[in-house]
């Protein structure tokens, strides 16, 4: 399911405009994006928790040649899904 396709089903399911939802979803995700930027995490009980991580400096290979690459340190937004979701998943 993409992102146009979730706008349609939580439209047709809520009975608000996809206009209205595609703003909402928009607005969600932008402030989840700069929460989790900030360094803050996001957490929605029962769903999952939005958070960031460091990630060191590292020494790779190029996969094509084999040649070493420096990998330089990062920060990778992480999910960990909660509960609910992990058991409803599950079938549980």
């Amino acid at each position: 399911m993409n992102k146009t396709e979730l706008v349609a089903t939580v439209a047709e399911v809520s009975g608000k405009p996809k206009a209205d939802v595609k703003e909402v979803l928009e607005a969600l995700l932008g402030q989840i994006i700069k929460t989790v930027k900030s360094g803050e995490e996001v957490s929605l009980v029962g769903f999952g928790t939005f958070k960031s991580a460091e990630r060191a400096a590292r020494t790779g290979r190029n996969p094509a040649t084999g040649k070493e690459i420096k990998i330089l340190a990062s920060i990778q937004p992480k999910f960990v899904a909660g509960k609910m979701f992990k058991d409803a998943v599950n079938g549980k």
